[in-house]
């Protein structure tokens, strides 16, 4: 197996071309291996990440797609530490200039302003209340998020102006918010789903490689639900042949550490993410790698991805439909399938911009 020196600690082995790029830079990762080899005081060169000014000039985003159970979304960050090698966001970066690869999780666009455009854009007349996704695309809670505070502050906002929010993470640090959570719970405005994708703290550690382990997710979980928080699980993706027979036992962990509602979602592999989760199976799991693409291919009309709506997240045939059943009966059984009353805008207020400074 290649031991890839230069993305020790990262999600991918890969930097795939750019498909809007002419010119691309590859890493030769077997030279550095056979220096490492050679050369016992030999150095090798680590991906280091960097954090880039986002000068977005709004925060919140729009979508009309059938399929995704929000219209409208916030994201602080562009590109995610976590570094998931499945990630069906990585293409985002080549509009940037970037690659889906190291790129993705290596260089991320921080919108320091955030919290501000945000308290702009719900101060605005025409808009209306509708539920906000954060986040949409990358995570809110990645790394750095503990040290600059941007979804915290974008938090504050919604819990000034009472504006439901449905909440997406794979790190624990969701809980450090639990103040301004307890504020949006008084309303009903606000639901947070953890991400949960294996029990197999080793297999997370080369999935997911900077995001909270998931015995630390559950943690996260008991402790949002103690406070009051409604709390949801996202077993997601699901990778036919690799984690598809944890979906019972994933449901049940979450149930027992306070969760009401479930749903999971079958791998996507857009553009250069097929490239870069191969390579992630020729690195962690070689000897599964045909049979879970050949799955894949199986849910996926004879191809590794389907953009169709309506099929996308749920892939289509005997495997997938056998798969979402084994979905609805874990839910059933974990108790996770009862109806949960929507995210509230009853108690949305329109604050004028800097009047949250005042309190």
């Amino acid at each position: 197996m290649p031991i890839h020196l230069s993305h020790r600690g990262r999600g991918t082995v890969e930097n795939p071309p750019n498909r809007f790029e002419r010119l691309s830079v590859e890493s030769d990762d077997g030279a550095w291996e056979e220096i490492a080899r050679t050369d016992p005081d030999f150095e090798p060169r680590r991906v280091r990440t960097e954090f880039l000014r986002d000068d977005t000039r709004s925060i919140i985003t729009s979508n009309a797609s059938p399929d995704i159970g929000f219209s409208h979304s916030l994201n602080p960050y562009r590109g995610c530490e976590h570094g998931c090698a499945y990630c069906y966001a990585r293409p985002y970066h080549e509009y940037l200039g970037y690659s889906s690869g190291i790129d993705f999780e290596s260089r991320i666009l921080v919108k320091e302003r955030a919290p501000e455009l945000l308290e702009e854009e719900l101060a605005k007349k025409s808009w209306r209340p509708v539920p906000l996704a954060c986040s949409g695309v990358t995570d809110c809670y990645q790394p750095v998020e503990r040290k600059l505070e941007i979804t915290r502050r974008c938090l504050a906002v919604l819990a000034d102006f009472r504006q439901p929010v449905g909440i997406v993470t794979k790190n624990a640090l969701v809980t450090r918010d639990l103040d301004l959570l307890a504020e949006l719970v008084a309303h009903g405005a606000v639901k947070v789903v953890l991400s949960l994708t294996t029990l197999d703290a080793e297999l997370a550690s080369a999935l997911e490689p900077r995001a909270s382990r998931p015995a630390a997710r559950l943690a996260a979980m008991k402790a949002l639900s103690d406070a009051g928080v409604p709390v949801g699980v996202s077993v997601a993706p699901i990778i036919p042949g690799l984690n598809d027979h944890e979906i019972p036992a994933l449901m049940e962990a979450a149930a027992a550490h306070g969760a009401v509602s479930a749903f999971g979602t079958i791998l996507r592999l857009p553009y250069a993410v097929k490239e870069v989760f191969a390579a992630w199976l020729d690195r962690f799991e070689p000897g599964r790698k045909e049979l879970i693409l050949n799955r894949i291919r199986e849910m996926r009309g004879g191809r590794l991805n389907d953009t169709d709506y309506g099929n996308r997240m749920t892939g289509t045939g005997p495997l997938a439909e056998q798969i979402a059943r084994l979905v609805q009966i874990s839910k059933r059984r974990a108790g996770l399938d009862r109806p949960r009353a929507p995210l509230s805008a009853a108690a949305f207020r329109r604050r004028t911009p800097g009047q949250m400074e005042l309190f």
